[in-house]
């Protein structure tokens, strides 16, 4: 069986069938006239994978990404993590946007050189590791404040920066954050970028705190034997229930008999960023080298069924099919508009 996540895929009705009305998508539309479509509540990417994976939502994201991100040497350490990531937030007329913090490109070199400015600034909150140039975590210090109210990073991308929770149990955050944006102001490495024309980094952006769960051995295996994803987190997943893991392929090739979850996440810049042209490139892509592989191996018995999840602010929607259902040939192709919110 092959669980695939497809954030980003969630538009309107009517948006649905501007965008895809002459698309050639047989197999997106096969699958969704022979299997069941069942429309959930709203639901984001990261609850969605929680739920799947048999884990308690919100995610410790921190701890997660740590775990499938940091080196062999660093020593494992089961205290509580927040994220705490470099990003961009871009001034327009009206408000503050929070840029794609994978647009900053930012090297080790740059990483480094910023976390051991900034150390002291975090010191009362915690210890400052760089997991990857992209990824920084703050390890908790003891009796450090609140950070339940934090919103969720991959929530906020492309979208108008929300302030820090206002209430007295989170001042020593906005103080710290305020305080790190002043650094960054005029810091060398921001210097360096402005003379060559590449986005600064202006704040940090704290999120997805906790410590990682325990796996128990003795509630049995999981539901899923490998994990494909490039996201770390994904990976810190397949780590913590001791399953295979690695990056999604470019096509589906089969499962090798295994139960497989797969996060393919190639739809959601796009649709967060409103890119009509990107999305409808990134959907003939998937229909090609996934959808369509996928079908024809139902078809010849290689895969017994298919789960798609599609997670989003607007609605959520999960598509079953099994191998026996692709051969209802009297079911007519069903439109993509039905996955829309009703």
């Amino acid at each position: 069986m092959l669980t695939l996540i497809v954030p980003g895929l969630i538009w309107t009705r009517q948006a649905l069938a501007d965008l895809t009305y002459d698309l050639p998508l047989l197999a997106f539309a096969t699958l969704l006239g022979r299997g069941r479509l069942l429309h959930r509540p709203p639901q984001g990417t990261a609850a969605t994978l929680a739920e799947v994976a048999g884990l308690n939502a919100p995610l410790p994201v921190a701890a997660l990404r740590r775990l499938a991100l940091r080196q062999p040497s660093a020593p494992h350490d089961d205290g509580d993590w927040l994220c705490l990531d470099p990003v961009r937030l871009r001034l327009t007329e009206r408000t503050m946007i929070v840029d794609d913090p994978r647009g900053l490109n930012l090297t080790a070199k740059e990483a480094a050189a910023l976390a051991v400015s900034l150390a002291p600034t975090l010191a009362e909150l915690g210890e400052l590791e760089v997991v990857s140039p992209q990824a920084w975590n703050l390890r908790l210090a003891a009796g450090a404040p609140a950070t339940a109210a934090f919103a969720a990073l991959p929530d906020a991308i492309g979208r108008a920066a929300t302030a820090l929770p206002l209430d007295s149990a989170y001042a020593p955050w906005r103080h710290a954050i305020s305080e790190a944006q002043m650094l960054l102001h005029g810091h060398p490495v921001n210097q360096a970028r402005e003379a060559t024309g590449q986005p600064l980094v202006n704040s940090l952006w704290p999120w997805g705190g906790g410590r990682l769960p325990e796996f128990d051995d003795s509630a049995g295996a999981s539901a899923h034997a490998a994990l494909w994803s490039n996201d770390p987190v994904a990976q810190g997943i397949a780590r913590l229930l001791r399953i295979e893991s690695g990056a999604l392929p470019t096509r589906f090739a089969g499962t090798g008999g295994r139960r497989t979850l797969a996060i393919h996440d190639a739809l959601e810049h796009p649709a967060r960023f409103g890119d009509a042209l990107a999305w409808r490139d990134e959907l003939a892509r998937f229909e090609a080298d996934w959808l369509a592989p996928a079908l024809e191996a139902l078809r010849g018995g290689r895969l017994d069924a298919l789960r798609l999840l599609a997670p989003g602010d607007l609605a959520a929607v999960e598509l079953r099919i099994s191998r026996h259902d692709t051969w209802k040939f009297w079911r007519k192709p069903g439109a993509l508009t039905a996955l829309g919110p009703p």
